[in-house]
């Protein structure tokens, strides 16, 4: 799937996107931000329910303080619209592949009831 760039138009599009987005919350001249976009993209490759995404935190202030971002790079991953891991710094090659596997295991719809008690 091709890579996506959220703006502060669409950027809703990342919670309700249907699959796994892997966006990347960044800045364009950070060396550690821009080592991350290529492996997103790797991990996308033939698989259509993975949908890379980058967001310039700079440009596109909105989405970053909708997902409470406060460093970068922070890769994000969501599934069926709900965030499920977020963790800031450069990832190992391998980690965006075993997050994927992670998240797809994953019992979305506990996941939404737990967050719904939580906000209750």
């Amino acid at each position: 799937m091709a890579t996506v760039e959220p703006t502060e138009q669409n950027s809703d599009d990342i919670a309700t996107r249907r699959g796994i987005p892997l966006v990347d919350f960044r800045a364009g001249w950070y060396g550690p931000c821009r080592l991350l976009a290529p492996v997103h993209e790797r991990v996308a490759q033939n698989r259509p329910d993975i949908a890379p995404g980058k967001i310039d935190i700079e440009a596109e202030r909105r989405p970053a303080s909708d997902f409470g971002i406060s460093s970068i790079p922070t890769p994000t991953r969501v599934r069926d619209g709900t965030a499920l891991h977020a963790r800031p710094g450069a990832l190992p090659e391998a980690a965006p592949e075993d997050a994927v596997r992670r998240i797809r295991a994953v019992d979305i719809d506990e996941v939404r009831r737990k967050v719904a008690a939580e906000a209750a």
